[in-house]
């Protein structure tokens, strides 16, 4: 299984790049993995929300195929323990899903297109962070599902 993460907006700050480059080399241990980030449309600071969901939308579907499975990143999601999005990750592997897909969408959201073709939405937390640390923790969170799925000492519970 391959894991993707894609995500609209800049380009990793530098007071999260080298967390996340570590998590994603991390995590190639156990999967192949590649971040796309995809930037915001050019006007983006004049367009309504709306067109602005829809525009990165069109660009985010654009990059899934139909056989993939996508969760959403979204606060109405479903929450996990760590435990719990080990066993979700070990779910796929068994169901033999060649592509796992996880969207950051924009400040705004996702369009219905994205909500709808999401297989599973998932909420990291009740709480709202910038987009650049979600990177981190969702990058941190999948390295750690990988280390309890192994049985590894990462994970301290």
């Amino acid at each position: 299984m391959k894991i993707n993460f894609l995500t609209i907006g800049k380009t990793h700050e530098s007071f999260v790049k080298e967390g996340i480059e570590m998590f994603t080399k991390r995590i190639s241990n156990y999967f192949p993995v590649e971040w796309t980030i995809v930037p915001m449309p050019k006007n983006a600071g004049i367009m309504e929300p709306k067109m602005l969901k829809i525009k990165e939308s069109e660009v985010l579907s654009a990059l899934m195929n139909k056989e993939d499975y996508v969760v959403l990143l979204d606060e109405r999601g479903k929450s996990f323990t760590s435990e719990g999005v080990s066993n979700f990750l070990e779910q796929r592997t068994v169901e033999s899903i060649k592509n796992l897909v996880f969207i950051i969408g924009g400040a705004y959201g996702v369009s219905d297109v994205i909500m709808q073709r999401a297989n599973f939405k998932w909420s990291l937390s009740a709480l709202v962070f910038p987009h650049q640390l979600v990177r981190l923790i969702l990058a941190e969170q999948i390295y750690r599902a990988c280390s309890i799925m192994r049985n590894e000492k990462y994970h301290h519970a």
